[in-house]
């Protein structure tokens, strides 16, 4: 591991406490333009949402009606009744975003696998940069305002869905995290900066409760007319 990433794994509760963890289950609150646009206005406006510890694995429930949930998995996405029964389900699913642009209108499991992968690596960060298969880099400094915040560039393995393959990560000088940068490659290539502020302390770990994502213009500066994406945690249960 990086300097840069030993520094923010401590910073954010040490990686012995994260080995310790199963499950990080959150009550949330999820707003932002981007839901207008995709044709799902307020549909994770207060929502719980839990994700593993080991893998790549998040649920959301109730999703769009009470007694069911969803699940996102790398190579699934699905719409399961409390019962167990399995309502609807589509494998392979990020091979369903062939040829999307920002206003393409999403599907229920368009819907699942863009929240599913983005919300476990909010989570889990930065914890899962220490899975096989991660390149870590620290890059040049950044200068934010009156702050200078290191950056670690991320690039991940194939086997772990998000945004984009190489992702940079900024964080200040106690360790935390402040910025995340991406690609969205399956809204065909946007450019976003995701502020992560107002950090909490539950179960030992440090999680920010507040993230605040804005299109990028060519000076790597947020552009800050409008929210894309807005991320409020209202709790977080740690499950050992």
């Amino acid at each position: 591991m990086t300097d840069l990433l030993d520094l923010a794994i401590e910073a954010h509760g040490g990686l012995q406490r994260w080995q310790r963890i199963e499950q990080l289950h959150a009550h949330i609150k999820v707003g932002g333009a981007v839901w207008h646009v995709k044709g799902w206005p307020d549909v994770y406006a207060d929502i719980h949402t839990s994700v593993s510890a080991r893998r790549p694995r998040t649920e959301f429930t109730p999703f769009l009606e009470k007694g069911q949930h969803c699940v996102w998995e790398p190579e699934r996405t699905a719409i399961v009744a409390d019962s167990g029964d399995v309502v609807e389900q589509r494998v392979a699913p990020r091979s369903f975003f062939e040829g999307h642009t920002i206003t393409t209108p999403w599907d229920r499991q368009h819907l699942i696998y863009f929240t599913g992968y983005a919300m476990w690596t909010y989570l889990t960060t930065p914890f899962l940069f220490t899975l096989p298969g991660f390149r870590t880099q620290e890059i040049e400094p950044w200068q934010e305002e009156d702050e200078i915040w290191r950056r670690l560039k991320v690039t991940f393995p194939l086997t772990i869905p998000s945004h984009s393959t190489v992702q940079t990560f900024y964080f200040n000088s106690d360790g935390l995290l402040r910025r995340h940068d991406y690609s969205v490659d399956i809204m065909g290539g946007t450019k976003s900066a995701n502020y992560a502020s107002d950090v909490r302390s539950f179960g030992g770990l440090m999680i920010p409760t507040k993230r605040r994502v804005y299109a990028t213009g060519p000076d790597n500066r947020p552009i800050l007319d409008r929210v894309a994406v807005s991320i409020d945690l209202l709790d977080v249960d740690i499950e050992p």
